[in-house]
């Protein structure tokens, strides 16, 4: 199937995604809607973009229902860490009555993918009855395949709760984690996925198309999460779903036009950390050394990121505690924060290492909590800067180019990804901002292309690290 990236090889035109919804298992978040009346229960188109946040044992159901204490049930779920299969399930009184269960494993928690199921079970010929699309692909190949009989009804559509990122049963199991964009349900139509994407005719990447001109039917909606206030809000009419747990902050610009980097899960030290939060909260582990790096790295162009120091426990012999943020061009498994690869970190107690040489005292202290640290990468030049509150250690400037004023110098010609972690093991709580934070902030400040949400002002010619920014300066 395509691959899709957020087009990174897309230059900026046509329809822009402009917000995602940021889902955590952890919080319990979810939306809820029960319709006044049920809609068609035989023919329904389902349209999502999702990017994945963790490949967990357990599976997480985007849309289901659960009714007469599961005798009834209908779910759309991504299943455990051990298929990564998209399943599509309704049983009727305890009786099975459709099972398509793709081939296709979806485990690049670095990307977007976009999910189409068409339903039209008046169909005579059975595998026309549901239709699944993966990035504008029609699957063919499924690893259980049980298509519906003629004229059968879904449990999807009736008029009872309605749920999306959770299963139905007081919304407390199979909660996701996940962001969602794009969010569509068809009441009678069963449409092709080129109601809702395209080809690109330059990179054939799959990419989103507007849809406020498509007819959703009477239960239908569209949810493009553009109201922080509102998150259930349904863009294409009144059928608004209730927001449980989810807050102003959920709301992302991180989105299938364009995506912004992430802690990686499956570059995880020790497999030490634990990550929530669409993978931009980090706790490390009080017993391991932790090391996370991003999901998306860079060799050129200018990036900033911040990160907000959340909580830590000190150290017994030193009163501070060790955890860093840096650069990294190796991920976990060759290298930790004193290894052998090319590693810049900043450490809480003010020091900073180049690979395993340290510097005892580059700059302030951060071990107060609330605290930011920035940091400006410089690969154009070869040259790193990291602030704490606004202010560049060492009196650097990021603006000085080649001149390098206050940099650390780094080695040319590498890809370098963001890492964090915690050298000497503590339970310490550290949330990312590459650009859409899972934290409020204060001031709000945007690249010059107008992108990010950074608590300080972005230097002059630095960019989050997002894939439109990478195709214009990566």
């Amino acid at each position: 199937m395509p691959l899709i990236l957020g087009t990174n090889s897309i230059k900026d035109t046509g329809y822009n995604v402009a917000n995602s919804c940021r889902f955590n298992s952890g919080s319990s978040d979810y939306l809820n809607r029960t319709p006044d009346s049920a809609g068609n229960l035989r023919t329904m188109t389902f349209s999502f973009w999702m990017k994945r946040s963790k490949l967990t044992s357990d599976a997480q159901r985007i849309f289901s229902i659960f009714n007469n204490s599961g005798a009834d049930q209908f779910w759309l779920r991504t299943a455990d860490s051990s298929n990564d299969y998209i399943d599509f399930f309704s049983q009727t009184s305890s009786t099975q009555t459709l099972r398509l269960v793709s081939s296709a494993r979806l485990r690049d928690v670095s990307a977007w993918y976009h999910i189409v199921i068409a339903v039209d079970t008046t169909q005579g010929t059975n595998s026309n009855r549901i239709k699944m699309y993966i990035n504008g692909v029609q699957q063919t190949s499924f690893s259980t395949t049980s298509y519906p009989s003629q004229n059968t009804d879904l449990e999807w559509n009736k008029a009872i709760p309605n749920m999306i990122g959770a299963q139905q049963s007081d919304g407390t199991a199979e909660f996701i984690d996940m962001y969602l964009a794009e969010v569509c349900f068809i009441d009678g139509q069963q449409l092709a996925p080129t109601s809702f994407g395209e080809f690109d005719s330059d990179s054939g990447i799959w990419k989103p198309i507007d849809v406020s001109g498509l007819t959703f039917g009477t239960n239908g909606f569209y949810l493009d999460f553009e109201n922080s206030g509102a998150l259930g809000n349904d863009a294409a009419g009144s059928n608004n779903f209730t927001v449980n747990n989810l807050t102003a902050v959920d709301q992302s610009t991180d989105t299938c036009t364009n995506n912004f980097a992430t802690l990686n899960p499956l570059d995880n030290f020790y497999a030490a950390s634990t990550l929530s939060e669409g993978n931009l909260k980090v706790v490390t582990n009080a017993s391991n050394e932790t090391y996370n790096t991003t999901t998306i790295g860079a060799s050129s162009g200018k990036w900033y990121c911040e990160m907000k120091h959340v909580s830590s426990e000190p150290d017994d012999d030193t009163g501070t505690n060790r955890t860093f943020f840096g650069i990294a061009d190796v991920p976990t498994g060759q290298s930790d924060s004193q290894g052998t690869g090319d590693v810049y970190i900043y450490r809480s107690d003010g020091s900073r290492f180049a690979g395993t040489t340290e510097t005892s005292s580059y700059g302030d202290a951060w071990d107060s909590t609330g605290e930011i640290i920035g940091i400006a990468m410089d690969l154009d030049n070869n040259k790193l800067y990291f602030s704490v509150n606004g202010t560049f250690q060492n009196s650097g400037n990021p603006a000085s180019g080649a001149t390098g004023t206050g940099a650390i110098a780094i080695a040319a010609n590498k890809t370098y990804f963001f890492v964090v972690g915690d050298s000497t093991p503590h339970a310490i709580t550290n949330e990312m901002n590459f650009g859409s934070p899972p934290f409020a902030i204060s001031s709000g400040n945007t690249d010059a292309e107008g992108f990010g949400n950074f608590e300080f002002a972005v230097p002059s010619g630095y960019f989050a690290l997002c894939s439109k920014n990478l195709a214009e300066y990566g």
